[in-house]
């Protein structure tokens, strides 16, 4: 029998030389699961993780207000199915459901983003439909003019307007946590330890004190209106693309599925880990190469600036050309212009143009 040092040696080495794998070396047939059990879900969430990291902002809501106009763009761009990667929020949800994945992982330094997560997840799956998921975010109860061809406005509008007494409703956001709470630790059997209990009530109270109004800084005060120049999470519902037209996950029914459905599977991975870090990124790389799968959208936000100002921005490059990539693998990143009235703007990039110099 062989030392199981050496064995362990011999499993990275294998692992490593196959991420080392010319990038238009055939790849195996696509194997990704059609779900996952509760063990797979935390093994590989966990086992991919890298220790909790420092961020300047608990980024509970997006200040994106322009996502929806890179989503025609972005639909064009790429295929359904592979994998999707992102970080962050629920402006995640926005892009899976245009892209439309087989499977997702969602990566952020902190784990109180993987709090967020979970919490999400526990949502969408004891929701069964978009008035009842924003109910039970909010704590507030379902507005009678909203129904299931309700645009995404009226419902925002109408929770918006949706009264809400935080002192007499303590019972039923008591109730509703616990509900989230055992959802993912009685039904799915996740091994949840007191900081992650912790954590995600901490990140389900930040909702319910302050509802629809909630935006990028109000986790850090108390004052809902602490800096009203960002969009609230009732903004970002209702921002439309050039067109019109409203692109993310609450803007029908089906869109509202299309989320429930993945995470009701146990395809939304959570993660913790550096964009410039020595595990995560390479890590989900390596198990979605392993399943014969591509990565077909990474959304980055603008943690690019942070990685440069840090110098660290061509580690994360090297973390992403050891991907499997195609030529329609797309980057969806944000960036200050001038011309957004100094918000941050989206745009697109391809993932293996902009990384071939890195490998």
């Amino acid at each position: 029998m062989k030392p199981a040092r050496l064995v362990r040696t011999a499993v990275f080495v294998v692992a490593f030389v196959a991420a080392l794998a010319p990038i238009g070396a055939q790849r195996p047939a696509d194997t990704l699961p059609d779900r996952l059990t509760d063990e797979e879900f935390w093994r590989l969430s966990q086992e991919m993780s890298e220790p909790n990291g420092y961020f300047q902002s608990d980024n509970l809501v997006s200040n994106e207000i322009f996502f929806p106009f890179v989503i025609p763009d972005l639909v064009t761009r790429t295929k359904p199915g592979g994998v999707y990667l992102g970080v962050g929020p629920d402006q995640n949800f926005n892009y899976i459901v245009a892209t439309k994945p087989k499977m997702v992982f969602i990566n952020d330094i902190r784990r109180g983003n993987l709090h967020m997560q979970l919490m999400y997840k526990a949502l969408f799956e004891l929701s069964a439909d978009r008035s009842e998921f924003m109910s039970r975010l909010f704590t507030k109860a379902k507005p009678a003019s909203v129904n299931a061809s309700s645009t995404a406005g009226e419902l925002s509008e109408a929770y918006w307007l949706a009264d809400t007494v935080v002192e007499n409703n303590n019972a039923l956001y008591s109730a509703n946590l616990k509900a989230l709470i055992d959802h993912l630790t009685k039904t799915h059997k996740l091994p949840l330890d007191n900081d992650d209990v912790r954590g995600i009530s901490n990140v389900y109270y930040q909702f319910y004190y302050h509802g629809p109004k909630i935006n990028y800084s109000s986790s850090s005060t108390s004052n809902p209106n602490a800096n009203t120049s960002m969009p609230t999470y009732g903004d970002l519902i209702m921002a439309a693309d050039g067109q019109g037209i409203f692109r993310g996950y609450l803007a029908s029914e089906a869109t509202f599925k299309v989320m429930k459905d993945l995470e009701s599977r146990n395809l939304v991975i959570p993660t913790v880990g550096d964009f410039a870090g020595p595990k995560a990124l390479r890590a989900i790389g390596a198990w979605v190469r392993d399943h014969g799968a591509t990565i077909t959208a990474f959304y980055l936000s603008n943690v690019e600036q942070y990685l440069q100002r840090n110098g660290v921005w061509l580690t994360f490059c090297a973390n992403v050309a050891s991907m499997p990539l195609t030529a329609e693998s797309t980057f969806i990143r944000s960036a200050n212009n001038n011309g957004g009235g100094g918000r941050l703007v989206n745009s697109l990039g391809s993932m293996q143009t902009e990384t071939a110099g890195c490998r």
